[in-house]
């Protein structure tokens, strides 16, 4: 019998149509076995980790068939240390049983930055730099000089402190500035309506710095106290229209929105 005739015989036909069946019978219950050994279609949501201190998200993803990774930290004042201030996927999202999530956390501790040059600069580049730094201007002083607005001395609290000492980022610098002719006037900004921090920067710009800070008595909450909002200053612009550089501003705060009234934004300063 020839190759040809035997391709057309029927016992060739029957196996060929066999083997067919066969195979598509393995394939489909292979499928099915990938299916139920991949769970396929079977996912679970996300949890919701944020704010969970890291050891309770540990045991937590144990007990729900899922795997945690803590791939960076940041420091936050608003959040506890060590908590979950992040993460990927995000909470509720679906996703397959021993996924690992990846998660953020607050540091325990601030993020350290270093001191730059701020002596013998001008007082607004030592600003500048300070800020570009992640640190911020407390208190600025005057005394005299033969260098007029020049950087003489830069401490916290009492002490003195020099470039190249590590200091937690957002930290506050002091800076005592030098003045030949005694104390220059500048105009005294309005600072009604804004945040203590909105005010803190004004003033920062203006050579000025924060007086007594007064909390009326709808203030009962640390986030009451960072929502405040100026309703009266001493000196008042209304009374005063300048005053020496250096000098301080008392402020009184309130969330009470009854003691406000629209006011405009203090206009930049041109020396």
């Amino acid at each position: 019998m020839s190759l040809k005739e035997f391709i057309k015989s029927r016992i060739f036909l029957k196996h060929l149509g066999a083997a067919v069946i066969l195979i598509v019978v393995l394939i489909f219950f292979t499928m099915q076995a990938l299916k139920i050994y991949t769970h396929h279609g079977v996912s679970y949501p996300v949890p919701d980790f944020s704010g969970i201190a890291e050891q309770e998200v540990l045991n937590m993803a144990k007990n729900l068939n899922v795997m945690v990774e803590i791939v960076d930290s940041v420091y936050s004042n608003d959040d506890a240390p060590g908590v979950v201030v992040d993460q990927f996927p995000e909470a509720g999202f679906r996703i397959k049983e021993n996924r690992v999530i990846s998660l953020i956390i607050n540091s325990k501790m601030p993020e350290q930055v270093t001191l730059p040059q701020l002596t013998n600069i001008s007082v607004r580049q030592a600003i500048v730099w300070a800020e570009n730094s992640g640190l911020k201007i407390g208190q600025i002083t005057y005394e005299p000089s033969e260098y007029n607005d020049l950087v003489l001395k830069v401490r916290t609290g009492l002490h003195e402190i020099y470039p190249g000492e590590l200091l937690y980022k957002g930290d506050s610098v002091d800076l005592i500035v030098g003045r030949m002719y005694g104390n220059s006037e500048v105009p005294l900004p309005d600072l009604t309506g804004f945040t203590q921090e909105e005010a803190q920067d004004y003033l920062v710009r203006y050579m000025l710095n924060m007086g007594t800070i007064m909390y009326d008595s709808s203030i009962t909450t640390n986030e009451d106290s960072l929502n405040a909002r100026i309703w009266r200053q001493t000196p008042s612009p209304s009374m005063t229209l300048n005053v020496y550089t250096g000098s301080s501003v008392d402020i009184w705060v309130s969330v009470d929105s009854s003691k406000f009234q629209p006011v405009e934004e203090p206009s930049p300063i041109n020396f």
